[in-house]
């Protein structure tokens, strides 16, 4: 059975500077895991998810997870094909396609929506949901997207 995610939060912030969050290293190290994501913003340029210094000290790769950019609309559209690298385990099973959709509203909200098709594999649908958060696996998108509304929201992330 294939999985598709999709996860909708509306964040007190315009399109660009949620694009921005998204898009740029500065923005990417300072919340969820913490890693510096570099894009090549143009079809066909390469994504590069950089585990943070923490993963790499409990002995992940430096590449945490890497894919190709497939659509560029900013700010208000990212289509990108990604990959697991973290546990060898997942890395088999391939390119996942990963969406980032987001639309202006009122009073300078913005709803974004993130849909992730992962395919077939349960292990890497489980991760990525948060649902193997208390084993210690990470809270997945829900903590990603909790974590970048409150960067972009209060100037503080979560957690540090």
């Amino acid at each position: 059975m294939s999985s598709t995610q999709v996860y909708r939060i509306h964040i007190k912030a315009s399109p660009q500077r949620i694009w921005d969050a998204i898009t740029t290293p500065e923005w990417t190290s300072r919340y969820g895991y913490r890693g510096e994501n570099h894009m090549e913003l143009r079809p066909g340029g390469a994504f590069r998810g950089m585990s943070n210094a923490g993963m790499i000290a409990a002995g992940a790769p430096e590449l945490g997870v890497d894919g190709e950019i497939v659509e560029v609309d900013p700010p208000f559209r990212l289509v990108q094909t990604w990959r697991m690298l973290m546990d060898p385990d997942h890395v088999p099973e391939g390119f996942t396609r990963l969406t980032y959709e987001l639309k202006e509203g009122k009073d300078g909200i913005t709803a974004l929506t993130v849909t992730h098709e992962i395919g077939d594999e349960a292990g890497l649908a489980q991760l990525l949901s948060g649902e193997l958060e208390d084993m210690g696996a990470g809270g997945g998108w829900p903590w990603i997207l909790s974590d970048l509304k409150s960067l972009l929201e209060t100037g503080s992330a979560m957690a540090g």
